[in-house]
């Protein structure tokens, strides 16, 4: 049952057993998810996005050009139905490398270039430092 204790290292929880899973559909996507622990799912999204207005003629990357972006959001699910869900997500997304449609990989496995993880741990440590800042800004109205 959803609501029945269960017990996972140690740590009781209630919900969607570990190793359960979900999909939902977006319009034009789709999200699949895995419950790891009680309280880390890994998700996967795949979905079509296109321009709300049409990119100016003879503009843009060429066709097959890809982009690495890495993406730290807070994501808030307000269930509306048995069924339903509305999602307000928000954050950044951070471009680790590109690749070319006529080159063989993304730029940063190129010589001289900060490779896709060194990259990665700069954004997570500098996020770290904003978040510490912010809670270090607010500890003094706090007292």
């Amino acid at each position: 049952m959803y609501d029945s204790l269960k017990k996972f290292n140690d740590h009781v929880y209630s919900g969607m057993r570990i190793g359960g899973s979900h999909k939902w559909n977006y319009n034009n996507g789709k999200w699949f998810e895995t419950k790891l622990t009680p309280e880390v799912w890994e998700f996967a999204f795949q979905s079509v996005k296109t321009r709300f207005h049409n990119a100016p003629i003879n503009t843009g990357a060429k066709l097959k050009t890809k982009y690495h972006w890495y993406i730290i959001a807070d994501q808030i699910a307000t269930k509306l139905d048995s069924n339903s869900y509305i999602t307000d997500m928000k954050g950044f997304k951070y471009k680790i490398g590109h690749k070319r449609p006529n080159w063989r990989d993304f730029s940063y496995n190129y010589p001289e270039q900060e490779s896709y993880k060194e990259r990665i741990i700069k954004i997570l440590e500098n996020t770290l430092d904003k978040l510490r800042n912010e809670r270090t800004g607010l500890e003094r109205y706090l007292v």
